[in-house]
C-alpha cells in the first residue's frame, strides 16, 4: 500500500477566523488558498502537513481531553511553548513523560477542540 504519511487533518470549528487567527497569529501556521466550497474554512500548514478548519454550525467540541479526538503538533522546547502560550491566557497543562517517547501537555483551541503539544525524546 503506497501510504507515504499525512496531507491534512480537518476539524470542526464554530467560528473559522477567529480559531484561524489563533493557529496563524499564536501558533505560526502559514495560511494557504482554499477553493470556495460553499462553507466558511481555512487551509493551514506548518512545513508539509496541513491542518484543514470548517466552520460548522452550533459545533460543540467532545469533552474527553486527552484520551479523546485531538491531534499533536510537534515542538521542540516544550517549556517555553507553554509559557508563551499562558502568557497570552491559554491553559495549557502540565508536561508528562512517557518513558523513551517523550514529553507532552494538552490545551484547547479557541473552538475547544484539544491540542497535544509533544516534545520528542532526542
Amino acid at each position: 500500500m503506497p501510504i507515504v504519511g499525512f496531507h491534512h487533518v480537518s476539524i470542526n470549528v464554530h467560528d473559522a477566523d477567529l480559531v484561524r487567527d489563533f493557529y496563524v497569529d499564536v501558533l505560526g501556521l502559514e495560511e494557504l488558498p482554499r477553493p470556495d466550497f460553499g462553507f466558511p474554512g481555512h487551509w493551514l500548514a506548518k512545513g508539509a502537513q496541513q491542518l484543514h478548519l470548517i466552520q460548522v454550525p452550533d459545533h460543540e467540541p467532545r469533552e474527553r481531553g486527552p484520551i479523546g479526538p485531538h491531534f499533536a503538533l510537534l515542538v521542540s522546547r516544550l517549556d517555553e511553548v507553554r509559557e508563551e502560550l499562558r502568557a497570552r491566557g491559554f491553559e495549557v497543562s502540565e508536561p508528562f513523560e512517557i518513558a523513551g517517547v517523550g514529553r507532552q501537555s494538552f490545551m484547547k483551541d479557541p473552538a475547544g477542540n484539544v491540542v497535544e503539544l509533544n516534545e520528542p525524546v532526542g
